[in-house]
């Protein structure tokens, strides 16, 4: 390759993962900004809680189908139009949900939305497990940083949207950056990247499926996904009950912001310690935290035990992402397709659930169910670091010695 070439080469490469950044920051702030406007749809199309439940449920639709038929075929497609698409489809989709005359209408355009949103998810690891092959635990704890980032805005745009005078607005201006991050990617270059992904069959699938990495990564994403979607969800709604006026709106903001620093430690560890061994010890502080926050803290010290839940839930995603894509690097798209189903099926459910025990019971209730799956997950890396060890010695006991 010429020095132009390389240099050109290297300015796409910067450039796309610049744009799937962007686009990742722009898909937390449309999650939370769902979560935060919660309160505000209850009073405003009058609904009660169990159907504000289905908010979480709606948006994950579309958006299994899409990221599953086309992140399980990454690498086969023309990833630069299907992103545009995509995103300007959410953007429509947004529209309409600032739009929304009635709540099913707003139901409705959310489907559409996470639809949308699946053809970004489906390919954006993919595209940057090529891009940067040789550190995916570094980068992917650093793409979803930037997510976390979005996310944290997301509720303060409800908060500035709601003092200027209508929820509708935060809906308009995501919707206007989704149109700019559409036209980004279909001015870009196809991107350049070494890849031997491999095609997906059935057979393939089920040997993927049968991966001990693959496994422990669904089952443990189930788990902590579900409790994130549940607190991304239902979080203001809490905050409300146990906070002090003018504080229970940034509640949620304060658990992402936590997310930032704690998914960039998460990016310098995990090289470091090994992906297993930090999360064994991250679950290990998450319990506790947890069940102080919401068994004993009242007041302003439930906030502070937020930023603490944040902080130690931010990076087991990513980490178990890269831990299992680094195992079977071939099948990164059928990876990413399969865990973000799973995350996206835990974050549509247990909203649901959780706003059926709310509407039966109450909002402290619904969360401190949430301890459960926090303790499976830390049961599910052990047995994953156990067998990891196993694996290891047996294949050291049967590599040849020197005195062979």
């Amino acid at each position: 390759m010429s020095k132009d070439a390389a240099t050109t080469d290297a300015r796409n490469r910067r450039l796309w993962t610049v744009t799937l950044f962007f686009s990742m920051a722009l898909t937390g702030a449309m999650m939370q900004a769902r979560g935060a406007v919660l309160p505000t749809l209850e009073g405003f199309f009058v609904v009660p809680e169990w159907q504000l439940g289905l908010v979480a449920p709606a948006g994950t639709v579309g958006y299994l189908l899409v990221v599953v038929v086309f992140g399980t075929g990454a690498g086969h497609f023309d990833a630069r139009r299907l992103l545009a698409v995509g995103a300007f489809g959410a953007g429509v989709a947004l529209l309409a949900m600032g739009l929304a005359p009635s709540f099913l209408f707003f139901l409705g355009a959310i489907v559409v939305r996470g639809a949308m949103t699946g053809f970004l998810r489906g390919l954006d690891r993919p595209l940057l497990s090529h891009l940067y092959p040789s550190n995916r635990g570094r980068l992917f704890n650093l793409y979803d940083g930037t997510w976390a980032v979005g996310a944290a805005s997301g509720p303060l745009a409800v908060v500035v949207a709601l003092r200027l005078g209508s929820w509708r607005l935060v809906y308009a201006a995501l919707a206007v950056a989704l149109f700019v991050l559409a036209v980004l990617f279909w001015r870009l270059e196809s991107p350049t990247v070494e890849s031997k992904e491999q095609p997906l069959t059935r057979a393939r699938l089920g040997e993927l499926l049968r991966q001990p990495e693959v496994i422990a990564l669904l089952a443990a994403l189930f788990l902590v996904t579900g409790v994130e979607g549940g607190l991304f969800t239902w979080l203001p709604y809490y905050a409300n009950g146990e906070l002090p006026g003018g504080w229970a709106e940034v509640t949620l903001t304060a658990m992402l912001v936590a997310y930032v620093p704690g998914r960039f430690a998460y990016s310098a560890l995990t090289e470091r310690v090994g992906p297993l061994n930090l999360l064994i010890g991250v679950l290990g502080l998450l319990l506790p935290a947890f069940a102080f926050t919401f068994f004993v803290a009242d007041g302003l010290w439930v906030l502070a035990g937020v930023v603490a839940v944040g902080l130690l839930i931010s990076g087991v995603f990513p980490t178990m992402m890269a831990y299992a894509t680094d195992a079977v690097p071939e099948y990164s798209g059928p990876v990413n397709a399969l865990a973000t189903g799973t995350a996206s099926v835990a974050v549509g459910s247990v909203p649901a659930v959780m706003g059926v025990v709310v509407g039966g019971s109450d909002a402290a209730t619904a969360m401190r169910l949430l301890l459960a799956p926090l303790a499976a997950a830390l049961g599910v890396v052990v047995l994953a670091r156990i067998g990891e060890g196993r694996r290891a010695a047996a294949e050291a006991g049967g590599s040849p010695t020197v005195d062979d």
